[in-house]
């Protein structure tokens, strides 16, 4: 768990994610939309999959992918972004990570 508290601070967004999930590539695309340049970690390229799955489910993550960090902190997985997003709190969130670039 140290391991992933450990990347899920290294940037300001954090996306934990397996290239074979197609809710993991529309929170991507959720937040390129939203002009933010996540980090992401495709667990299922990592030695320590399942490691860091039990993880991120041990951190409160309904599903152990997408796991979106903000600030180090763990917002959840894709029905968490959504409903923040939905109900205008995403944003706000997210502000300080926002590139305002064309």
């Amino acid at each position: 768990m140290d391991r992933v508290m450990r990347m899920s601070s290294e940037k300001g967004v954090v996306i934990f994610t397996k290239n074979s999930c197609c809710l993991c590539y529309a929170v991507q695309v959720l937040f390129r939309d939203l002009r933010v340049q996540p980090t992401i970690h495709e667990i299922d390229n990592d030695p320590d999959c399942r490691e860091i799955e039990k993880a991120l489910v041990r951190l409160g993550c309904a599903n152990s992918v997408p796991a979106v960090f903000v600030s180090g902190k763990l917002v959840g997985s894709t029905n968490d972004v959504m409903s923040l997003h939905l109900s205008g709190s995403l944003v706000p969130l997210i502000k300080p990570y926002q590139s305002f670039r064309n």
